[in-house]
């Protein structure tokens, strides 16, 4: 990992914050809006919190964002997602799941790929979940992929404590553009 490009605030000896917030912590008004949607996100009641973890790994991992990955293995654990599926989320060839499951997952790999979910994994994922269900989990992705560009580009350094990427697993960008 490189420097950070932004150097996040300086700790305060009363709260242990996570370098992501000391780092939006230098645009407060930006840090407000950005706490709003996700505590909405992760506190609120509409999708069950193992479902929810399994549609951020996956896009922690397809945004290769090992900072999100990390925090969120550690979150995802508490709500339930196994060590195996957290590790079949960091793989591309992974199966196992059950359609529900598979059905999240194709979500977030069918809105990176394409930005937006085919109908195959729609109809899949409309069997299952509310028109207000189904809304939340769009929201969540794309909130999650801003979060993961956001850490990538601001090269915001993992905590000492927070897991990096399962053994053995890279992970799934997009092949970088031609900068020439």
């Amino acid at each position: 990992m490189t420097a950070p490009r932004i150097d996040p605030l300086p700790p305060k000896s009363d709260e242990p914050t996570l370098n992501i917030f000391r780092t939006l912590g230098r645009n407060r008004d930006l840090l407000k809006g950005f706490l709003a949607l996700g505590s909405h996100l992760l506190r609120g009641d509409t999708l069950p919190a193992r479902e929810r973890e399994i549609v951020i790994l996956r896009t922690g991992w397809r945004c290769g964002s090992e900072y999100e990955f990390g925090q969120h293995t550690v979150i995802g654990r508490d709500a339930g997602v196994t060590d195996e599926e957290i590790a079949r989320l960091a793989d591309s060839g992974s199966g196992g799941w059950s359609p529900d499951d598979q059905a999240l997952v194709d979500m977030v790999d069918d809105i990176c790929d394409q930005d937006m979910v085919s109908d195959r994994t729609w109809g899949a994922l409309a069997s299952r979940w509310s028109d207000s269900e189904l809304l939340e989990l769009l929201v969540l992705t794309g909130y999650y992929r801003l979060v993961s560009g956001l850490l990538n580009s601001a090269a915001v350094a993992l905590e000492a404590h927070t897991p990096g990427w399962p053994e053995g697993s890279s992970p799934m960008r997009r092949a970088p553009r031609d900068s020439s």
